[in-house]
């Protein structure tokens, strides 16, 4: 089985950075075992869109906020099933999944949270508000989590962390840039790769 490539899936809700971190991983063969088949955006602006188009992956907008919840993850299992995905990556996807959609794919959705899990995380915790959080308890270090996805936010097994050190004169728009430079763009895709190939592996 080792010769076939896990198909990823990844979600977005936004600009795409870490999508873009994806995309070159792929192409400069820190991810060999997967490849990205297909992106979904929540949003029809999304930039990340435009990124997935540039690099030749099929795209999709799945409107949540025309759509009850129910609809919005029905909408993306049948893409899911329809390109036949084995790992689902959340990538800067800023919509909440039921315990009813994650149930389905038990280890097969990733996600990278920009704090080191447990710290600043959970229901509430993300963008700027998890970098304004570690800022205002004083933290001297942060970080970045990549984990699997359960029923409850941030809870999932953790794969992989790396840190990062504030710095006297932060505020959260710099240390959030630091963050995805110095550890959500390394960790997460080596965690793809880590998981793609466990995946075809039949681990």
């Amino acid at each position: 089985m080792l010769n076939r490539k896990a198909r990823v899936a990844v979600l977005v809700s936004g600009g795409g950075t870490n999508l873009q971190a994806i995309i070159d991983a792929q192409q400069s063969g820190v991810i060999r075992s997967g490849a990205v088949e297909l992106v979904i955006a929540d949003k029809p602006e999304a930039y990340a869109l435009e990124r997935a188009a540039k690099a030749g992956i099929d795209t999709r907008v799945v409107p949540k906020k025309q759509m009850s919840q129910v609809e919005f993850e029905a909408t993306i299992r049948a893409l899911l099933e329809e390109y036949n995905i084995d790992l689902i990556v959340l990538a800067g996807f800023m919509c909440i999944l039921s315990g009813d959609f994650t149930d389905r794919y038990p280890e097969r959705i990733i996600n990278v949270h920009p704090a080191l899990i447990p710290s600043f995380c959970g229901k509430g915790y993300y963008g700027l508000k998890v970098h304004q959080a570690a800022l205002d308890y004083g933290v001297k270090v942060t970080g970045a989590t990549v984990h699997f996805v359960n029923s409850i936010p941030d809870g999932g097994r953790i794969i992989s962390q790396k840190a990062v050190y504030i710095e006297p004169d932060d505020t959260p728009e710099i240390l959030q840039r630091r963050v995805m430079e110095q550890a959500e763009w390394i960790i997460l895709p080596e965690a793809i790769e880590t998981v793609s190939h466990n995946i075809i592996a039949g681990e």
